[in-house]
C-alpha cells in the first residue's frame, strides 16, 4: 500500500449510461490497495465514477482537487516523495507543462492504445478521455452560420467591435492559438490574433460562460467558446442561463477545411506513482467507454471515441468534423502561442 493522505469527498451521484456491464465486471477483484488522483477537475458527478470504479475493483481513490498548475507546483514540491499516483486535468496544455516539468511517465496498455491516436501523447505519457471543441456563440438574429464556419472569417473586419472572448494567458486560448500555429504558421496565426483583438466588443474579463452571456444581452454578438459551456448553460438548471442559449447557437468553425479545433480532458501516471499498477487501472476505467459516456453526460463534453454514442443532452450539438489534429502537437506550442498572443496586443 502507497503513501496516503487526506482528501476531498464529494456527495455520491448514480452513475448512469454503464448498466450494460457484466456481473463479472460488477464484481469487485482481488487488487485491492488504494490510488491518489490528483485532479483539476471539479465535477461532483466524477464521484459516481470512482465510486464505481472502487466497487468492481476494491482499489480506494484519495482525491485531492486544484487547478492544473497549482497541482503541478504541488508535484514539483514534492519530488521523488510525491504520492500522486494520476494527474487529471482538462486540456492537452497542462498535460504538456506536466510532462515537461518532468512529472508523468509513460504507460502502455491494450485499453489505452484503443484510444484515437490524436487524442493521446505519442510516448505514453497521457490520454484524452474526453472531448470538447473551442467553437463560438452567437446571436442569429445579427450573425449567420456561414458567417462563423471558419477561424479565418472571426477575424474580418465584420466583426469590427462584435467578438467577446476571455485573457489571452487562458489555456483554452493557448491551445486554440497552438493548433492556428501548427495549421498556418506563426505569421499568419499573429495576424489573425490581431484581427481578434482589433474585433473586441470590450477588454477580455471573466470566463466563457460570460463571453456567452455578453451575446445574450448584446454586448457583442459571437464569442468564443468551449462548446461544454453553452450546452451546459442551455441544459443546465438556470433559467436565465436557458433562456439566454435558446435564442443563441453554437457553431463550429473550421480549421484548414478539416473541422473545429478539439481539446481534451485526460490524465497521466505520475512519475513517482507509489500505486503506479492501480493508477493504470484507473486510467484504463477512465477510458472505457461507459466512463466515456459519463463524461460526456454529466460535463457536457464529447466521447473521445467516435465509436461510443453521444449520450443526452450533448447529442443535440453533433460534431459534423472534428479537426484530427495531434493533441499533443498544439499542446507544445504554448510558449509559441503566449507570445503571439502577447505580440498582437491580446490581453
Amino acid at each position: 500500500m502507497g503513501r496516503t493522505f487526506g482528501f476531498l469527498v464529494c456527495g455520491a451521484v448514480l452513475l448512469a449510461g454503464c448498466s450494460g456491464q457484466s456481473q463479472e465486471q460488477q464484481a469487485p477483484s482481488a487488487a485491492g490497495g488504494e490510488v491518489n488522483l490528483y485532479t483539476a477537475r471539479h465535477y461532483d458527478s466524477d464521484q459516481a465514477l470512482y465510486d464505481r470504479f472502487t466497487k468492481e475493483t476494491g482499489i480506494k481513490i484519495n482525491r485531492i482537487e486544484g487547478n492544473a498548475d497549482q497541482l503541478i507546483a504541488r508535484m514539483r514540491s514534492e519530488g521523488s516523495r510525491s504520492p500522486a499516483d494520476l494527474f487529471v486535468t482538462a486540456d492537452a496544455g497542462a498535460l504538456w507543462r506536466a510532462q515537461q516539468a518532468g512529472l508523468l511517465q509513460p504507460a502502455q496498455s491494450q485499453a489505452l492504445g484503443q484510444l484515437p491516436a490524436n487524442l493521446r501523447e505519442p510516448g505514453g505519457h497521457w490520454f484524452g478521455f474526453s472531448r470538447r471543441a473551442r467553437g463560438v456563440a452567437y446571436n442569429p438574429a445579427k450573425v449567420q452560420a456561414a458567417d462563423v464556419d471558419t477561424y479565418e472569417e472571426l477575424a474580418d473586419p465584420k466583426f469590427r467591435g462584435r467578438i467577446c472572448v476571455r485573457a489571452a494567458d487562458n489555456i483554452y486560448n493557448l491551445s486554440l492559438m497552438g493548433a492556428l500555429i501548427e495549421a498556418w504558421g506563426e505569421q499568419k496565426a499573429e495576424q489573425w490574433a490581431r484581427g481578434i483583438v482589433a474585433n473586441m466588443a470590450r477588454p477580455p474579463e471573466g470566463g466563457d460562460r460570460d463571453q456567452i452571456r455578453a451575446v445574450g444581452a448584446g454586448i457583442c454578438d459571437v464569442a468564443i467558446t468551449n462548446s461544454y459551456y453553452f450546452i451546459r448553460m442551455a441544459s443546465g438548471e438556470e433559467a436565465a442561463d436557458r433562456q439566454i442559449a435558446q435564442r443563441l447557437r453554437l457553431g463550429f468553425p473550421s480549421l484548414a477545411g478539416q473541422g473545429v479545433h478539439i481539446n481534451i480532458s485526460g490524465g497521466g501516471v505520475a512519475k513517482n506513482a507509489p500505486n503506479r499498477d492501480n493508477a493504470v487501472r484507473l486510467l484504463e476505467f477512465f477510458a472505457s467507454p461507459a466512463a466515456q459516456q459519463h463524461f460526456a453526460q454529466f460535463n457536457n463534453e464529447y466521447p473521445a471515441s467516435p465509436e461510443v454514442a453521444v449520450p443526452a443532452p450533448v447529442d443535440a450539438y453533433p460534431l459534423q468534423a472534428a479537426n484530427p489534429m495531434p493533441v499533443a502537437t498544439f499542446a507544445a506550442h504554448q510558449p509559441k502561442a503566449q507570445a503571439v498572443l502577447t505580440r498582437a496586443g491580446w490581453r
